[in-house]
Formats: C-alpha cells, structure tokens, sequence
C-alpha cells in the first residue's frame, strides 16, 4: 500500500533460468531436452536461458550500414536502483522486498524468453515448457500467495494441451488470466481456438496478450522496420495490440464467451480512443467482422476491456483515454523490472499526477485490475 492505495502492477515480469525450467519438466520430455541444448543461451551469471530466434536490430537511423556492436537491447536504465537478484528467476523474497520498497501489494508476473521456441516447428517444445513454467509458478508465487499471481499460457499449435492446463491449474491461486501464446501464422479470431477461450470463460480467467519486440512470436510488420530498434521499439507492441483486439472483438468472440474478459499489457494506452472510433467506421464502412451485437468500441467500455498505462504517455494522455473510453479500463503498471521501470519509485511517479481523484485514482491503481484478473 502507497499513501492509502492499494496497488496491484498489471505488468511485471519473469524470466526463469533454463536450470530452473529444468527441474520441472514432465519426466517424459527430459529426453528432448537435449534437442534444445542449441537454444540454451549463457545468461552472463553462471545461468543460462532459452531463447529462440532473437532479433537484433542492428542499424542506427541515418546510416547506410548495421553495426556490428549495436541493438538497443536493454535500453537505458531508468530506474533509481537495481532490483534485488533473482527477483526474474526463482528468489521471490526478493521480489516482494521490492515490492514493499515501492509499496505495490500484488505483482502480476509474465513470462520471458522460453517463449519463443513458439518459433520452433515442433509445438512440444514450447507446450513442454509452458508446463514447467507452469509447475515453477505454484512453487514461487505459492510462497506468497497474496502478493505474487501469474499466468496460464496457451499454446495455439496445440490446443488439446493448451485447454489440459488451463483445467489443470484454472483453480489454483497464483493463475489469474491466460495469455495466447500466438505464432505468427495463426489469427485469434480462428474457431480452432475456441475451445481455449470457452475453457478461460469456465474458470473466470480473463485473456491477457502482451506482444514481443526481439523474440518469436514476432510483433507483425518486424521485418519492415529498416532493422531499427527506435523504430521497431515504437511500433512493435501497439500495432501487436490493435491488430489482436481488431481481430478479437470483430471476431465476436466477446459475444460467444460474454464472460470473458480480455486486456492487453505494455502496449501503451493512448491509441485506445483512435483505434475504438476506426474499428467502429471500418466495420460499416468495409466490413469483414462476424456478425456483432454491438459496434467495437462498445466493447471497449463494456467493463470487459482493460488496458495497463505506461507511465512515459503521461496524465495528460490518461486524462484523455478517460476522457473517452472512462476510468474502469485502464491499470496501472510499472514494467519491473525490465529498464523501462522506475523502480522503486514507478508507484511515486503515478501518485505525483495531481489531476486524478482519489476515487479515480483508487481505480487505476487497484479496482480495475482487481475487475480483470480472476480474484484468488
């Protein structure tokens, strides 16, 4: 809690090392992780992670040529300190110390790296890690049940397994909403996938996508940024956003499943308003949506739709969005410990936005993520 608020960061991350993936792996996929071994990348402290398929954008605007030396991966820190070690891997006392050094009560962890062996053309990969994962978050968000909560990820190349843990663990009290884990060829909107948002709809977990900017699944149009992170960076997670809340809401998939609730995290917020008065237009104007029973934007400020902030977009841009869309759809987040927080004062930083209400402000930090993810 931060001067009387309730904090719950709507985007946080971990990335556990290869060598604690391993330790959960099912015993019939130990064998295959030998054919990982190439994927296996040093961490630089003792550890290693998997990663995929990772894309460097090498080349600085303005020059002909790529640098060798250059990617712009990391970014520049922004924060006031470093987080605690471990606080990414399997060190939670850590990470809730953190927590209580910027007054955030629930973190909401999404997963990293090993993600990308969706890039793989064998699903077992990912689904046999996804189910590691799976086993990891029970260990380490069980040992502070109330402030720590997770996801289910989804494989959409292997629905039967995507729909297996999502009853498998749709219950226990760290999952708290499901994430398509989404290849490029494969469009939300396809009826193949029903069932994985029926099984979300059954246990109240709501859908979270959160996009990617250097691994597979690939953010849409990466190939066409002129191998250039400033412009890369900047389009990756909107265009990611908007192209899976076009094809989610037009799909008409909130009027099968009217319980279920879907969100979308570290994509910024302030193309919210544009892109809910372009989907209502394009729907008339070309068409191409199952039938709706309501105009896209109104699905939007359904109580439904959530939207995490980034803090760099500014009250301004958040008094706008509510300005359009309400205050019960956008949620705070923080980013950590990735270098785009401000830990540990990224809770400061919002508190510091003068023109909030108490009664709005009790929403962004608290009562709209706490309406969005499954309640434990």
């Amino acid at each position: 809690m931060k001067n009387g608020y309730r904090v719950f960061d709507a985007d946080t991350h971990v990335s556990p090392a290869a060598e604690v993936l391993e330790r959960y792996v099912d015993p019939g996929f130990r064998p295959r992780l030998a054919e990982l071994a190439e994927y296996r990348r040093d961490s630089g402290d003792g550890r290693h992670h998997y990663s995929f398929g990772r894309k460097f954008y090498r080349r600085v605007l303005g020059e002909a040529e790529p640098r060798t030396d250059f990617s712009g991966r990391g970014g520049q820190w922004r924060g006031g300190k470093q987080p605690r070690p471990g606080v990414q891997d399997d060190q939670a006392e850590n990470r809730v110390k953190d927590m209580d050094d910027e007054g955030t009560d629930i973190h909401f962890l999404i997963p990293g790296s090993f993600m990308s062996l969706v890039g793989l053309d064998d699903p077992a990969f990912e689904v046999g890690l996804i189910r590691a994962y799976h086993r990891h978050m029970a260990d380490f968000c069980g040992q502070f049940p109330n402030r720590l909560k997770s996801l289910i990820v989804a494989s959409t190349r292997d629905v039967e397994a995507a729909v297996r843990e999502i009853r498998e663990w749709g219950n226990s009290n760290w999952a708290v909403a499901v994430k398509p884990l989404m290849p490029f060829d494969i469009p939300p909107d396809h009826p193949d996938l029903d069932p994985i948002w029926r099984a979300a709809q059954e246990h109240d977990l709501p859908i979270a996508h959160h996009s990617s900017t250097w691994n597979p699944p690939y953010y849409p149009a990466y190939r066409d940024v002129w191998d250039n992170i400033f412009v890369g960076r900047m389009a990756s997670h909107p265009w990611g956003a908007m192209r899976f809340v076009a094809s989610f809401v037009g799909g008409g998939i909130m009027d099968r499943y009217p319980r279920l609730r879907m969100g979308v995290l570290e994509c910024g917020f302030g193309w919210l308003p544009f892109w809910a008065r372009r989907m209502d237009e394009q729907a008339v104007y070309v068409g191409g949506t199952a039938p709706l029973k309501h105009k896209p934007s109104e699905y939007m400020t359904s109580g439904r739709f959530f939207c995490s902030i980034e803090r760099q977009e500014g009250e301004d841009m958040f008094n706008t969005v509510t300005g359009y869309l309400g205050d019960d759809v956008l949620m705070y987040a923080s980013d950590y410990p990735h270098s785009e927080c401000q830990f540990p004062n990224s809770v400061d930083n919002i508190i510091a936005w003068q023109s909030l209400k108490g009664e709005t402000k009790k929403k962004l930090f608290w009562d709209n993520a706490a309406r969005f993810f499954k309640q434990t």
